[in-house]
């Protein structure tokens, strides 16, 4: 299974120097509780991206915020991977998005792995993102998928960098129970990790038909002599 193996790890982004922007079709601002209230807004930083119907905060300010955000919640993350939900708490520090919590029924991600064209899925009623250290923690009816095999589970860890997934059950958990551990491989080809096409029989020839008997044809039949006539003259 490609996606439970570690592979070298990438560097994680980078945030130095990078601002911040926002933009929004419109804005509410509450002078006295300084509450701020955005619509169809979208918050970008180098490669990250938050956007979402709406969004709340106390204060504009990044250098340690949390920011509530609520419908199409969609997340832009590092290494080709996304998440999307109902709802997102996001909390910026020091300057740059370090942390996002998403809900839904389901909440969801999705990482396109390079070099590949196999894509991580992974959904669950809960999903963590943490900045630092490059991963997403699922929690809730957690299950994800590479195409060729399913894990589900209480909590499922998946390192976006080193592509690799951690599996815990619950404490005293019995064997195939809900608070398990669940892993389904499809089968495939050996060899290939891709199902094998049907390949079409070559056609058979056909055994050669013997030719009917053809009838002979009618043989003229030899003439023969007729009989003599007796003409001797009798006594």
């Amino acid at each position: 299974m490609p996606w439970l193996s570690a592979q070298a790890a990438d560097a994680g982004p980078e945030f130095s120097g990078l601002p911040v922007s926002l933009d929004a079709a419109s804005s509410e601002i509450d002078a006295k509780t300084n509450a701020l209230v955005f619509r169809n807004v979208v918050i970008s930083q180098g490669d990250m991206r938050v956007q979402a119907e709406h969004a709340r905060a106390t204060g504009l300010n990044f250098a340690n915020s949390r920011w509530n955000f609520e419908g199409n919640v969609r997340i832009e993350a590092e290494q080709r991977g996304s998440l999307r939900s109902d709802q997102a708490v996001v909390e910026f520090k020091d300057n740059h998005i370090a942390r996002a919590t998403i809900t839904g029924k389901p909440a969801e991600f999705e990482q396109r792995r390079a070099g590949s064209d196999q894509i991580a899925r992974g959904h669950a009623d809960e999903i963590f993102y943490d900045v630092n250290d490059g991963t997403v923690r699922l929690t809730d009816e957690a299950w994800l998928s590479d195409g060729q095999a399913e894990i589900s589970g209480p909590l499922l860890v998946y390192n976006i960098r080193e592509q690799k997934i951690q599996a815990v059950a619950a404490p005293n958990a019995a064997p195939g129970s809900d608070q398990s551990v669940h892993i389904n491989i499809a089968p495939h080809a050996a060899g290939t990790g891709k199902p094998e096409p049907a390949r079409p029989e070559p056609a058979k020839p056909e055994p050669a038909k013997p030719e009917a008997a053809k009838p002979d044809a009618a043989r003229p039949q030899p003439t023969q002599p007729a009989a003599a006539a007796d003409v001797t003259p009798k006594s």
